[in-house]
């Protein structure tokens, strides 16, 4: 396992590299993952094919960013879509889970609110976007839910999926790299760095390298087994922390500190005395190595990042709104919600109501906001049932060390990025997966959903 996980981590790296020095090879990249993972869904035995799919679906998630900045696949939001077939795949060949019915009201209530938009937006290429940006990603967690909801894989099976959605984040993480390697000569503001960003958005590149950072921090601490995985673990914490942080996109960062400190804490109180030493000193080699990233950071950035960091323009001086305009634009979404409380204003309308109004093209980023204000009370049950589901999941199921890192990361991120990647919506199912112990009868075997 170790050298496997070694060589494909090579591999991706290789990946990462070409990509970058040949954009074109994106698209071969994009169409052999469909075609390697179909055929690895249909091949797989009856009883592994729902750690097979998720395990696919991780994939994607991990690969989603360079499939976009390199223009990869047929459309923009492919990634979404490819992660609802895989799923639809799964809930074909094993149903779902009976308690997971409130998954179903959940997707009919986002119905209600097309045929809203319907009536005010031009039937066309509005309404496609609506639906390709504003529900593709709500659809693709409602079916994710469905599918991961109960389902049950070993320890190890969960470690091997994350390794499924690190290698290509290691892709990613190369690719920025290549694209930028010294930070230093383009950070000149406290601004979003596109640049220090591989020229694509800030906000999703730190999401996604700051995700890279949690998994490559849950496997130093609960699945790596070796002092050589170990060590290359850490050096790739530094590197995703690092590039993650210098993107001055914040968002990513503190919400994978966030899971991060979710996990510590839920491990710690499960582990013994022996173990809980063990972990103390596994925590201070983490610190420190965080304490050295954060000094790269600072030097490399010219100390831009520090002031970034405590709502400082590149002078020092104080900025007066630390949400950079965006609580504004949620209480502009919520105003929408109170002039149309039934049903909403419809899906997509909210940016083009916005410049109607105001004659800025904004989107506030913020999925509580947005789902309130284009569906109306049905989209307020929508996350409520999304909010509650997974806790009431929680007290009758504990197995899973990650819950509430998952959990959080899907809260954090849609409060920041919205769903504009597929990441938040599977990372959220994921919080629904049943974990149980490998024993020797199960090992790599994966025991079917409970009706």
């Amino acid at each position: 396992m170790q050298n496997n996980y070694l060589k494909l981590l090579g591999l991706h790296v290789i990946i990462g590299v070409l990509v970058y020095l040949f954009r074109p090879l994106g698209q071969v990249y994009f169409y052999g993952v469909i075609s390697y993972f179909i055929l690895k869904i249909i091949s797989t035995k009856p009883q592994l094919k729902g750690f097979q799919i998720v395990s696919a679906c991780a994939y994607i998630v991990g690969a989603e960013v360079v499939f976009r900045v390199t223009n990869s696949g047929p459309f923009y939001e492919a990634s979404k879509y490819l992660i609802i077939l895989f799923c639809v795949i799964g809930l074909f060949y094993q149903g779902f889970s009976k308690k997971a019915t409130s998954y179903l009201l959940y997707l009919l209530l986002l119905i209600p609110s097309i045929y809203v938009s319907l009536y005010v937006l031009d039937i066309g290429q509005n309404i496609r976007k609506a639906i390709a940006f504003n529900l593709s990603g709500p659809v693709c967690l409602g079916v994710a839910a469905l599918f991961c909801y109960n389902l049950k894989l070993t320890k190890t099976q969960l470690g091997s999926m994350l390794n499924y959605a690190v290698y290509p984040l290691v892709s990613t993480l190369v690719y920025v790299i290549a694209y930028n390697p010294n930070v230093a000569a383009v950070s000149n503001s406290t601004g979003s760095n596109f640049a220090a960003s591989g020229g694509f958005g800030p906000n999703q590149m730190s999401t996604v390298l700051g995700l890279g950072f949690f998994i490559m921090t849950i496997r130093f601490f609960y699945f790596s087994k070796t002092k050589l995985i170990r060590y290359l673990d850490l050096l790739f914490i530094l590197l995703f922390a690092f590039r993650a942080i210098v993107t001055f996109s914040r968002g990513g960062v503190l919400t994978a500190i966030i899971m991060i400190l979710a996990f510590v804490v839920i491990l710690y109180n499960h582990t013994s005395k022996t173990q809980k030493r063990n972990l103390l000193f596994s925590l201070i080699g983490f610190l420190v190595i965080g304490l050295v990233t954060w000094l790269i950071s600072a030097s490399q950035t010219n100390g831009l990042i520090e002031k970034r960091y405590a709502n400082q323009n590149a002078m020092g001086i104080e900025k007066s709104d630390v949400t950079t305009g965006r609580g504004e634009l949620f209480l502009a979404e919520f105003d929408e919600f109170l002039e149309h409380p039934f049903l909403g204003v419809g899906v997509g309308r909210v940016k083009d109501l916005r410049f109607q109004k105001t004659g800025i093209h904004a989107a506030s980023h913020n999925e509580m906001s947005r789902i309130i204000a284009e569906h109306g009370l049905l989209g307020m049950i929508a996350f409520t049932i999304l909010l509650l589901v997974p806790l009431f999941f929680r007290l009758q199921n504990r197995s899973n060390v990650l819950f509430f890192s998952f959990y959080l990361f899907w809260l954090l991120t849609i409060n920041h990025s919205a769903m504009r990647i597929a990441a938040p919506a599977f990372i959220y199912a994921l919080s629904l997966l049943y974990i149980i112990d490998d024993t020797p009868s199960l090992h790599r075997k994966q025991i079917n959903k409970a009706q």
